[in-house]
């Protein structure tokens, strides 16, 4: 292997599938298999370095990920739920150094890692809700709100975390509520899940560029990179700041046997990043552009302002998002998601032209129908019983919804995706959380035992 080699695993996994080595390691396969990629599938063996104490061909690859970035990023190969739960063990260690409080502001549409990630790391939560919002999926927080939550705190959290773009394709404004963490003094923890793309737009959106202290991005969500494929990006001021090291916060969660195939199309793309990837991107928005114009032209109700996300409110249409994702898959096209209110699209440069127009056809061909005028009922803020930490580990049952009325919840009942908790563990179902887990079809809760 070269030491300028854009490609460091990715060249060493194919050397040593053209070899003839004899495989008396892991995996049990020994690069026979009818997948066609075990050659490629490899282990921890002698030149293929380690990802936990990487020094070698692994950490080559990440220098070349981190130059792409313009920050430290490490590799996860088991997605951003992972990297989420490295980065608040890192903010963990962040608030014992500096004398600060285990307390974080988290915006409510929290994907379910997080939870886990606080309720392991025992942190407090305090959550920020958005002014309006018609549904749990979306949190649309402003500078404004996290500065009148600061200014107003008694006990300033060690760290605000948001997500964004959220799973409707809502973008908030990172860098300016970047500037109201930094005149507290607060972290800014950004979950980037969808948004990996966002450092090749031009302008780069991407979060630690806009100022936030860390964050991860799922690569294999809008990349071309395998399932699983992640990075944990960090801002060299937080890096720098606190007591532990990012390889040792991945690894404290992390499988002592990550995947090679997915390091590699992490690797890969490292490649495609530095010969293309942003011209290839750039020159596919206005496709999708095109086709959001043609929507609304149509009469489809478009929300969200990410530029990858085609996001449509469906019952102002007369239809279900489910009923447009049937009429859709027998056309054999597949939505990313879709529920009684929204149906999503997620969009890549690898859908090509063609791929943009065939759904455009597609929906255009739907007939309008009379609007659906049953809206999702409103969730109130619920009541919390217990932290976090104590729910999850408290001793549970599982009881219908209906039947779930003044129990606390225990483990989030979650469809993944999107895997964003309605109610969160530790906190009172009451009327109204039942109505709203009752409209998602949530049918039965876990709840802690009287």
């Amino acid at each position: 292997m070269k030491s300028n080699s854009l490609t460091p695993i990715f060249d060493f996994l194919k050397g040593y599938a053209k070899g003839d080595s004899l495989r008396f390691h892991m995996p049990g396969h020994k690069g026979i298999g009818v997948l066609g990629v075990e050659e490629l599938d490899l282990t921890e063996i002698n030149g293929a370095d380690s990802l936990y104490l990487a020094n070698g061909i692994i950490a080559k690859s990440e220098e070349n990920a981190s130059e792409i970035f313009g920050c430290k990023t490490y590799y996860s190969t088991e997605g951003s739920s992972l990297a989420i739960r490295a980065m608040l063990y890192m903010t963990l260690m962040y608030a014992k150094k500096h004398g600060k409080e285990p307390l974080i502001l988290a915006g409510r549409n929290a994907h379910k890692s997080f939870l886990s990630a606080v309720a392991l790391l025992d942190f407090e939560v305090e959550w920020l809700y958005p002014a309006s919002c018609q549904t749990y999926l979306s949190c649309l927080i402003t500078a404004k709100e996290v500065e009148d939550r600061l200014k107003n705190a008694s006990n300033l959290p060690v760290a605000v975390y948001l997500t964004t773009p959220d799973y409707l394709g809502n973008i908030i404004d990172v860098q300016a509520i970047s500037r109201v963490c930094k005149k507290y003094g607060v972290l800014l923890l950004i979950d980037n899940a969808h948004g990996a793309y966002l450092k090749f737009l031009s302008p780069s959106s991407f979060p630690v560029e806009l100022g936030a202290d860390a964050c991860c991005s799922s690569a294999h969500k809008t990349l071309p990179v395998l399932t699983g494929g992640a990075y944990l990006h960090l801002s060299k001021e937080f890096e720098n700041s606190c007591q532990a090291c990012a390889k040792t916060a991945l690894s404290l969660f992390g499988s002592t046997s990550p995947s090679y195939l997915i390091l590699a199309s992490l690797d890969a793309f490292n490649k495609e990043a530095k010969t293309g990837y942003k011209s290839q991107i750039n020159e596919f928005i206005p496709f999708v552009e095109d086709a959001k114009i043609a929507l609304l032209a149509k009469g489809f109700t478009l929300i969200g302002n990410e530029p990858m996300k085609i996001v449509i409110r469906t019952k102002p249409y007369g239809y279900t998002g489910v009923e447009i994702a049937e009429i859709l898959q027998n056309k054999n096209i597949v939505a990313e998601f879709c529920d009684n209110d929204y149906i999503v699209f997620m969009l890549t440069p690898y859908n090509g032209k063609d791929g943009v127009e065939r759904l455009v056809k597609a929906m255009l061909e739907i007939s309008r129908r009379t609007p659906i005028s049953i809206e999702p009922p409103s969730l109130f803020r619920p009541k919390r019983a217990v932290d976090i930490k104590t729910a999850v580990t408290s001793l549970q049952e599982v009881v219908k919804t209906e039947d779930a009325l003044g129990r606390i919840l225990g483990f989030e009942n979650l469809f993944c995706p999107p895997a964003i908790p309605i109610v969160c563990s530790g906190e009172i179902i009451d009327e109204n959380a039942i109505d709203v887990l009752k409209y998602y079809g949530i049918e039965r809760c876990t709840v802690l035992i009287k």
